[in-house]
């Protein structure tokens, strides 16, 4: 093997290691801001936005989306390890395509276009992508499985949605006024704070 090949192996081996090394690293911080959540005045209580998706998008855009989407579940793994379930593994498989369905298109875009516009474009998107496939899957995946791991029909988690909000009166009303709202909410202030973060913290990811 020449000298020419044994150092672009070592300089691989060592690109290969400092990724492994981020992806942890940020895991290690997504699962701690899944600890700190906010509740919001316009759905039921068990609707509350934490910034979890911030580093993955941060991984997307600095190592690629699949790394990113690595990112996603190790932590969801490591909350189901640290706090169980209450879904039989239901509600956590869900959120980990909510969160991908958020940055990974965001960082797909980025990739192709990297410059701040790509990555504006690709958070908009991905933001629009998680709204929509939110709806769809806590209609009619987290809602009916939630519901079922707490003994309560739908109707009264659509009572709770009314309590709330008097406009949600039906499980239609409580995707367009609760769950919707909500992931717009969290996919702009998760792409508000990467933009603004992204490129002060990237230098450190581009350390050797």
């Amino acid at each position: 093997m020449s000298t020419q090949t044994n150092v672009a192996v070592r300089k691989e081996s060592k690109t290969d290691i400092r990724m492994i090394v981020q992806i942890g690293m940020l895991s290690a911080i997504a699962i701690v801001l899944m600890l700190f959540e906010i509740p919001l005045p316009f759905a039921p209580s068990f609707y509350e936005i934490d910034f979890s998706e911030v580093p993955v998008m941060v991984g997307c855009f600095v190592m690629g989306p699949l790394a990113g989407a690595v990112i996603e579940l190790v932590k969801i793994l490591l909350n189901l390890v640290i706090n169980g379930t209450a879904t039989a593994g239901v509600g956590e498989a869900a959120n980990f395509v909510i969160g991908c369905a958020l940055c990974v298109p965001a960082g797909i875009i980025y990739k192709r276009n990297h410059t701040r516009k790509g990555a504006l474009i690709g958070m908009i998107t991905g933001t629009i992508i998680m709204t929509v496939a939110g709806c769809f899957i806590n209609a009619f995946i987290l809602l009916p499985a939630y519901g079922a791991a707490f003994g309560m029909p739908i109707d009264a988690l659509v009572g709770m949605g009314t309590a709330v909000n008097p406009n949600i009166t039906s499980l239609t009303t409580f995707v367009i006024f609760a769950v919707a709202p909500f992931n717009l909410l969290k996919g702009a202030l998760v792409s508000l704070i990467v933009f603004i973060i992204y490129k002060k913290i990237r230098p450190i990811f581009k350390m050797r």
